[in-house]
């Protein structure tokens, strides 16, 4: 091949290589133009969730009636036992990160190709955020794609206080309750900011999902474990004394 032959393959080389990532460009454009706006967050509220919606047409289409209970509350408002208790229990890294905790990610990428299929997420409170707030629960590539991509507009928009009091005004407990306001009255009765620890820990102990693990029921060996656990990190921490820690497991019949 002469000198002429040679550039002239360079030149064409070089124009498929800038097509391409013209295309890519392109692409995560129009990707990140699909992305729901977030920074009316900071200051305002969602009237609904695509969760409870979903939640609503399922219930809709096998007949069922339920009534959704849900109170937004600011985090002051919220017992600083359950807000620790789903630290420890769904992101005990949440202040550290940015919205990915890549080891916890790691961890469950491994557990997954163990047993050949998705049993754990790995994901942070701010992705269980965005998910709860604009996307279905289905798994699949494109979803967790959008999932980290609205996580990262979530961190770069809105303060940590913000988006944990989001989370917890939002997750769901089951039974129709949104929100720890709605889920301390469900299954305890009382206000979320007068929670006493054993029931911060049970409530943190069925997230992310409450419908297959039950609050107030569930006292098999894996949830009693889990919370046993919860409590010890607590504890470790020293959020809580020993004799709290001593009168929750009681409470709780560890």
């Amino acid at each position: 091949m002469g000198k002429k032959e040679g550039k002239k393959s360079r030149c064409r080389l070089w124009r498929v290589v800038a097509a391409i990532a013209v295309l890519l460009l392109a692409g995560a454009a129009a990707f990140w133009l699909t992305l729901p706006r977030v920074s009316w967050l900071r200051k305002g509220n969602p009237r609904e969730t695509v969760m409870m919606r979903l939640h609503n047409e399922q219930a809709r289409q096998k007949g069922w009636r339920t009534q959704r209970l849900w109170e937004l509350v600011p985090l002051s408002r919220i017992s600083p036992s359950l807000v620790q208790a789903v630290l420890i229990a769904e992101d005990d890294k949440f202040f550290a990160h940015e919205g990915f905790d890549w080891e916890s990610l790691r961890r469950a990428l491994d557990a997954n190709i163990k047993r050949g299929r998705v049993l754990r997420g790995g994901s942070t409170i701010t992705q269980q955020l965005a998910k709860n707030l604009f996307l279905s629960p289905r798994q699949s590539i494109w979803r967790k794609l959008r999932e980290a991509a609205i996580a990262f507009k979530l961190e770069h928009a809105l303060s940590k206080k913000r988006i944990l009091e989001l989370y917890l005004n939002l997750a769901d407990w089951g039974r129709g309750a949104y929100g720890a306001e709605a889920a301390a009255h469900r299954y305890f009765q009382v206000p979320a900011a007068e929670l006493r620890l054993s029931q911060s820990v049970r409530l943190a102990s069925v997230l992310p999902n409450p419908h297959r693990f039950k609050v107030a029921t569930d006292d098999n060996e894996r949830m009693n474990r889990k919370r046993r656990l919860i409590a010890q990190r607590m504890l470790q921490r020293h959020w809580i004394s020993q004799e709290a820690y001593d009168q929750a497991l009681q409470e709780m019949g560890l």
